[in-house]
């Protein structure tokens, strides 16, 4: 890796980590006291303007609160490539009792996009400072409703990733003790649909249901069906999930219930299988409603395609983090998580890799908390190795 390396960054590089890494964690810590939930995130966006602003980048909005900044390489023309934070929290209490608890009731940065923002805030000022040193462009996405699967479409949708090269994202994590990289080729999260489906059947008292068309019964019976897709249709070398979630039905126990709802959710690891366990989902319902002589309507929310990281660009962000932290300290057969991440849809238009930096303190339990848990903290050195990773992966890039 040493001979890929520029210049600047075996010269320069751990100075200024060590200069800014203060400013790093005051802008994680700001963003942690003011989180704001997906799509809601005006305050979020105007204070990463200021400081975009601040370093002297040029920029546009992407939605109401998402922005895309641009970083154009003084040595002329060259390869593109798109660093990307995501910048939106979650509707769950803080819990924890730190100077920097959030202040905005049942709001919190439980999943860590606040380190997220506040890293490549800190390697946008760092890449900015060595403009001249390198060729080509440096696109940087700070991306609205990850926790929802609506941000990263809105820059996919709007061009915004049109002619990348390369995009490269990391997400802190506490499962992974700091000091720790992970790069992991393949599949490494599963898609997200979130469906819904509604029955329609027709009233009558429960002391007469051969007059009514149980709009309940045939919820129940859905549900029950719906588990022989992975039980019977998915190859047991693959992964799939179909999960039930939500069923209502009926307003009184001696009525028939006329309507029936169910919410769920579908998770695989490749576009085929995905497909093809939506299409297995609406048949399977459709003909089980059809059976209990009630009617279905099928709606589908498509939260996030399956995380694929590219071999090669996973392979190059392999080598830039043993240069960092040695390979010994270098993770890259991460368990597959079936949990999504709209980052997704930025890798299935252009090739490029999603990282993970650790979070965890072995001698600190504050730090041991999972994502998504109202305790959840980071240990901040972390943040220091999220910046350079951003800062060497689009530089060794440009130069590669």
């Amino acid at each position: 890796m040493k001979n890929m390396t520029i210049n600047l960054i075996e010269t320069d590089l751990t100075t200024e980590l060590k200069n800014g890494a203060a400013e790093v964690i005051a802008l994680r810590r700001y963003f942690h006291q003011h989180p704001e939930a997906s799509l809601k995130e005006f305050e979020t966006i105007k204070r990463i303007k200021a400081e975009l602003t601040k370093i002297g980048i040029p920029y546009e909005s992407v939605g109401e609160t998402g922005v895309l900044g641009t970083i154009q390489g003084g040595l002329g023309e060259g390869k593109t490539i798109l660093l990307r934070a995501d910048i939106d929290a979650l509707e769950l209490a803080d819990a924890k009792d730190v100077p920097y608890k959030s202040v905005h009731p049942g709001l919190n940065h439980a999943c860590g996009h606040d380190g997220h923002t506040a890293a490549l805030l800190g390697a946008t000022k760092l890449l900015k400072s060595h403009q001249s040193e390198f060729s080509g462009t440096i696109k940087l996405a700070f991306q609205q409703a990850e926790e929802i699967g609506a941000g990263a479409r809105q820059f996919v949708e709007g061009n915004f990733v049109q002619n990348v090269d390369q995009v490269f994202g990391l997400h802190l994590d506490s499962s992974v003790d700091v000091g720790k990289l992970v790069t992991t080729k393949g599949a490494t999260n599963a898609s997200c649909d979130i469906f819904k489906l509604t029955i329609k059947g027709e009233s009558g008292h429960a002391a007469r249901p051969d007059l009514g068309r149980d709009a309940l019964l045939t919820a129940a019976a859905i549900t029950v069906e719906l588990q022989s897709i992975v039980a019977r249709e998915v190859s047991p070398l693959d992964n799939a999930v179909v999960a039930v979630g939500v069923l209502n039905a009926g307003t009184r126990y001696n009525i028939i219930a006329n309507e029936a709802s169910l919410e769920g959710t579908v998770r695989t690891f490749s576009h085929e299988t995905r497909h093809f366990v939506l299409d297995a989902v609406k048949r399977i319902a459709t003909d089980v409603a059809k059976a209990h002589r009630t009617s279905l309507s099928f709606e589908n929310y498509n939260a996030a395609a399956p995380l694929i990281n590219h071999p090669v660009a996973t392979h190059f962000a392999e080598q830039i983090a043993n240069d960092m932290v040695g390979a010994e300290n270098v993770i890259t057969d991460n368990p597959k998580s079936l949990g999504a991440d709209d980052f997704a849809d930025f890798l299935a238009v252009s090739e490029g890799v999603y990282a993970r930096v650790g979070t965890r303190n072995p001698e600190n339990p504050d730090t041991w908390y999972g994502h998504h848990h109202e305790n959840f903290d980071i240990d901040e050195r972390s943040l220091v190795l999220a910046t350079e990773f951003h800062v060497r992966y689009a530089l060794n890039y440009l130069q590669k």
